[in-house]
Parts: structure tokens; C-alpha cells; sequence
């Protein structure tokens, strides 16, 4: 039955040797039990930091937090965190513990974790040590606070989140008491650093359950995103869709490969449609420029996240461009390649994809479409056909001997591009230069 790595089974060993006790807890316990594999171990032992340190001195030691009782180990180049037993006492910012109370008692330390399939302790000798039936609630995937919910997210908001990131990524259910909590304490969620919701928000929407999740927690996402708020409920009055805009926008980001990008995109592009809604003569519902509004969103909103600018860049072209139609001709699709590159564009696709999904059944022909669009623009790249500059057989210094300068260069080049592109001219470089001196020169 033990599930320990080598080096894992090693440091309890050592403490045990010592007359301590250790325990492999949280996490890697979870991961074994579910039988997803275990990447890495927390140990907790009723040995002091101090003591810790001493059993390991031929190993190197990092002081992680000695405040809160945790060492790291390097076992083989391998850390593994050590932590004393503890309670924690009261949490006046609602994140963090005002005082760390260290204790011998292992129960003790398992009472202060904050969900049951958290709680779970587990060494060779004394086997699973589960005292809040956190195996149960694995086999049955369901996420439940250890003791009183209200006072696990009051003590610590955050936990809020984390609840929600692992049902959406383990694709388990929260317990009622415990989503009750989550719901009446929301709004401590401001509490918490941009930088650790997003953190939470982004693998959250990752998970293979992010549909349910969205839709059934509307109301903690806008908390942090207050246009969904405007999107939960909201009619589309349109024979394209047969879902509210956030229902739609969930089903979309379901139907998104589980990429950070794509998952963000289909968050927000739908998000400024609640502001862009019309009705016509007929009660059929319009939207306006909501794609446009709907990136004004994500970039205000990721930039309030402190979301990296490579992430926050991809998603507002994303969720600008995922209404535009793009016509089956290599010559737009060339552009398209040109103006995006090939990664964002097969992304674009991917989104557009998604969104059909989101829509009424019969619209699922578009898919077909897609298809086409992708095997073009495969078929353009084993060709190394000419999209971009980079693949043009003249560059800047060849313009530079003709005698142009500064501007007229890069005119000069998109000019030529465009011109091969559209299949005006090949892509040689004497008839490039040919091409140019003929038609663009002369009005330069």
C-alpha cells in the first residue's frame, strides 16, 4: 500500500528514528487516493522547525517559514516541505493567522486543514489517518469544509476559491452546507491579493467541470468580474442561441481546449453584450460592437488581476476577433496568418469552434467551415507559402539599395507583400524589384 517516493519515505524514516512522528498529508495523499498520480509531498511532524533542522543536518535545509513552522528539505535535489504540527488562531484580515499555535498533537493539526479531502494523513506504520471521512468524500467527489464552513472562510477567504478550483478541476460537487457558505461569505473574497485570485481563477477554469462551476457560482465570479453579474439570466431574444449569455459563455469555455488563453478568451467575449443589447421592429435581440466592449473588459479586468501582458495581449485579440467571419480564400487566410501568426490564428479557430458549440444545434454545420479554414492554413504553412515578411524574397536592404529610405522601406515592403499575397507577383527577387520600380517607385 505505500505510495511514498523513496526519498518521501526517507524523511519520515529519519524523523521517526529520532523519536518523532511524520506523516505525509494534503495533497499527495488526495492525488494517491484518486489515483492521479502524486507530483510532490507535504510531511508534517510534532518535531520544531529547530529540531527538524537537526535530524537533516547533512542535508540542505531552507528556512520556508519558520514563522509558521515550515522547513525544506533537499532530499536527491528534491525539496520537500516539513511542517509542525499547528493551530491557528484568529484571522483578522480574513487571510491570514494573527498567531501560529504549535502543537504535538496530530488531530489538532488535521482539524485546522480546510477540506476533508485535504485532511487525510497517511505513514507506512500507522496507515490513513482520516478523521473528517475525507476518503469518502473522494470516492463520492464531493468537496466539504472540515468542521464549521462559515468559520473555514471567514478564517481565510481564499479557501472560497480553492473549493471552487478543485471541483472544477477533480470535476467534484461542493457539499450544500459548504456551498451556502461559499455564497454567503463572497464578498470577504476582496481580501484577498489580486495576484492569488487570479492565480486560483486561472487553473479553476482550466478544470474539466469550469461549466458547472461558472454557472452555479455566478454570483463569487462577480466578485471578481461584475460583469457576470450582467450576464447571468440575461435573454439573448435570438434564434441563434438557445442559452442566457453566461450560460452560453460557460458552454463555450467548456468546449476550449484547457489552455489559459482560450479558457480566459471565452470568459470574456461575450462579456460586453449585456451594454450592447437592442431589440428590432421584429423582438430580435442585436449586439452591436459587443466584440470590441467585450475586449475593453478583459483588458481592464485582466490588467486588475495583474495578469501577465503575453496572456492578457492573446486574449484581447481573441475575444476582439471571435465574431469576425473569415472567408475560405487562401488570400484571406494568408492575411490572416500575416497579420496573427499561425499560433493565435489556430487559437482564433479553436474559440470560434467553442462558440459554436454555445449555440443552437442546427448552427453545428459551421464546424465544417472550421475545417476547412484549418486545413488551408496548414496546408499554406507545409508549403512555407509567402504570408508574412519574413518569408518575402527581398528585405530591407534591398529596397535601401534602390534608393529608398526610412518609411519608405517598410511601405515598400508591405506594398510587396501584399502584391504576393494576392498573387499579383511571385516571390522572386528580381521580379519584386521589377514589380516595385514599376508600380510603387515612381510615387514614392
Amino acid at each position: 500500500m505505500n505510495f511514498l517516493s523513496q526519498e518521501a519515505l526517507f524523511i519520515i524514516r529519519e524523523l521517526e528514528k529520532n523519536g518523532f512522528e511524520a506523516f505525509a498529508v494534503g495533497g499527495c495523499v488526495r492525488d494517491y487516493l484518486m489515483g492521479t498520480g502524486v507530483n510532490d509531498y507535504d510531511i508534517t511532524s510534532n518535531a520544531s522547525t529547530d529540531e527538524i533542522k537537526a535530524v537533516f543536518s547533512a542535508c540542505k535545509t531552507i528556512d520556508t517559514g519558520i514563522k509558521h513552522g515550515t522547513v525544506t528539505v533537499l532530499v536527491n535535489n528534491i525539496p520537500f516541505e516539513i511542517t509542525t504540527y499547528r493551530l491557528e488562531t484568529t484571522y483578522s484580515d480574513n487571510r491570514h493567522p494573527d498567531n501560529v499555535i504549535f502543537t504535538k498533537n496530530l488531530e489538532e493539526d488535521l482539524s485546522r486543514r480546510d477540506f476533508t479531502v485535504n485532511s487525510i494523513a497517511y505513514c507506512p506504520d500507522k496507515g490513513f489517518v482520516d478523521l473528517y471521512n475525507g476518503r469518502d468524500d473522494i470516492a463520492n467527489k464531493v468537496i466539504r469544509c472540515v468542521g464549521n464552513p462559515e468559520e473555514r472562510f471567514k478564517e481565510d477567504s481564499l479557501r472560497i476559491l480553492r473549493g471552487l478550483r478543485f471541483a472544477s478541476v477533480l470535476d467534484f460537487t461542493v457539499e450544500e452546507k459548504t456551498k451556502n457558505a461559499m455564497l454567503s461569505c463572497r464578498k470577504l473574497i476582496k481580501n484577498i491579493s489580486k495576484e492569488r485570485i487570479f492565480s486560483e481563477l486561472s487553473r479553476l477554469l482550466c478544470g474539466k467541470n469550469v461549466k458547472a462551476i461558472l454557472t452555479e457560482y455566478a454570483d463569487i465570479f462577480g466578485e471578481i468580474i461584475p460583469e457576470i453579474n450582467k450576464m447571468k439570466g440575461f435573454d439573448q431574444h435570438n434564434f441563434h442561441h438557445i442559452y442566457d449569455v453566461l450560460t452560453h459563455t460557460a458552454v463555450v469555455t467548456e468546449s476550449t481546449p484547457q489552455v489559459l488563453h482560450l479558457r480566459l478568451a471565452a470568459l470574456f467575449h461575450d462579456s460586453g453584450k449585456p451594454c450592447c443589447f437592442s431589440l428590432d421592429e421584429t423582438g430580435t435581440g442585436h449586439f452591436y460592437s459587443h466584440a470590441s466592449k467585450s475586449a475593453l473588459i478583459a483588458e481592464k479586468r485582466l490588467a486588475d488581476l495583474r495578469c501577465d501582458n503575453k496572456t492578457k495581449d492573446a486574449v484581447i485579440k481573441l475575444v476582439k476577433l471571435h465574431d469576425t467571419p473569415i472567408e475560405e480564400s487562401e488570400r484571406i487566410v494568408k492575411r490572416r496568418l500575416a497579420s496573427m501568426g499561425s499560433e493565435l490564428f489556430f487559437d482564433l479557430i479553436s474559440l470560434k469552434r467553442a462558440d459554436t458549440a454555445g449555440l443552437a444545434p442546427e448552427f453545428s454545420a459551421r464546424n465544417k467551415h472550421f475545417d476547412r479554414l484549418e486545413e488551408m492554413a496548414r496546408d499554406i504553412l507545409e508549403k512555407e507559402e509567402c504570408f508574412s515578411l519574413k518569408h518575402l524574397a527581398v528585405n530591407g536592404n534591398d529596397l535601401k539599395l534602390l534608393g529608398l529610405n526610412g518609411r519608405e522601406i517598410g511601405q515598400g515592403l508591405d506594398f510587396l507583400l501584399g502584391a504576393v499575397i494576392d498573387g499579383k507577383v511571385n516571390n522572386k527577387k528580381e521580379e519584386l524589384i521589377a514589380y516595385l520600380k514599376s508600380d510603387i517607385m515612381p510615387n514614392l
